[in-house]
């Protein structure tokens, strides 16, 4: 049976450490009490936010004004298997690290590069959560939901989740809530073709080799926590929500622009990351932008401050607020659109405030 609660202090529930109270909690273990909760709320007219492992989520010090809904339904099974490929359909609620542990132990490849992310299965979809090379919209197969406007369970395949970098239809739009996912993954000893440089270094092979599932996770984990990108109680570095700006996609003008902005600011023979995208559109660093902008690691405002081993996320080393972190956040997006003019996008959801 849910748990209800109320003035919940949501601080406790984000990796941020960061939140004011709900004014109603539940905690929801099975889907039928997921369902329940969500329809209720609406129901009643409230807001509801869906709340997971609170690792890419920054909510306002006043807290939420209505039900928060704390997915907490936990199994992963396997239900198909043909030619090497396994389908396992994983609840929501189930921690996504431990997931990735067991697909390694059990010779499944596919999401070994996506070792050591915090948050919940549930998250993955909606963020396409992505990391050294690999995306989950690689894996995902189907995404089953409830869906508050028709107030019904659906199943959304691939297509339909219209996955993009680092989103999907699920992003930005509480229509959905996402019950489960079905990942499909290989079975094989050995990872999927390395395909991120800075991994490969640290493998010490070519991009585009494979190594065994271990050493591929192994690696991954080491280059985490060497940015505070792994959850560690004594850093205060991982207090944070992971990246908190996308990397730019820029049209043809924006690239432009940039080039001659940067050949101004640091010379005509700087360069600047690129790789390519769709069509005629270049994806851009994030870290660099900000790191040329004047922003070096551990830059603070206030109590709020950059990372000392990242330079894209901002921390709560102990004592800020929300609005502590915005106002870095804040200084960081002026300071990059000032010296390239680009403008950062948030990559965690924003919750009773605005960037």
């Amino acid at each position: 049976m849910a748990v209800f609660a109320e003035d919940v202090n949501l601080a406790g529930y984000t990796t941020l450490r960061l939140g004011g109270p709900a004014r109603r909690f539940v905690e929801a273990t099975t889907e039928a009490e997921v369902v329940a909760a969500v329809r209720d709320a609406d129901d009643a007219g409230e807001p509801v936010l869906v709340l997971g492992g609170g690792s890419n989520l920054v909510v306002s010090d006043d807290g939420f004004p209505g039900t928060v809904v704390h997915i907490g339904t936990r199994g992963a099974e396997r239900v198909a298997a043909e030619g090497g490929r396994v389908l396992v359909r994983v609840q929501a609620g189930e921690d996504w690290d431990p997931f990735v542990a067991r697909c390694v132990s059990d010779g499944l490849a596919g999401v070994e590069c996506l070792s050591g992310i915090p948050g919940r299965v549930g998250a993955t979809p909606i963020q396409n959560v992505g990391a050294y090379g690999q995306d989950v919209s690689e894996t995902i197969v189907e995404v089953r939901a409830y869906d508050r406007h028709a107030r019904a369970c659906v199943t959304l395949d691939h297509d339909a989740c219209r996955f993009t970098y680092r989103h999907s239809v699920f992003k930005g739009n509480d229509r959905y809530v996402v019950l489960d996912v079905t990942y499909a993954l290989h079975e094989s000893e050995e990872s999927q073709p390395v395909a991120y440089a800075e991994l490969a270094k640290r493998l010490g092979v070519a991009t585009g080799d494979r190594v065994t599932l271990k050493e591929a996770r192994d690696a991954v984990l080491e280059l985490r926590r060497g940015k505070g990108m792994v959850l560690d109680a004594a850093d205060p570095d991982t207090r944070s929500a992971g990246s908190f700006f996308t990397n730019p996609i820029l049209e043809p003008g924006q690239l432009a622009d940039l080039e001659r902005r940067v050949a101004d600011r640091l010379g005509p023979d700087a360069a600047f990351p690129r790789y390519p995208e769709i069509g005629d559109r270049v994806k851009t660093s994030a870290a660099w932008l900000i790191d040329r902008a004047g922003f070096a690691k551990g830059h603070a405002l206030g109590p709020a401050r950059i990372s000392t081993k990242h330079t894209l996320a901002l921390t709560n080393p102990g004592g800020a607020t929300t609005a502590d972190l915005l106002a870095l956040a804040r200084e960081v997006r002026r300071g990059v659109r000032d010296a390239f003019g680009v403008e950062l996008v948030n990559e965690p959801v924003l919750i009773g405030v605005t960037l």
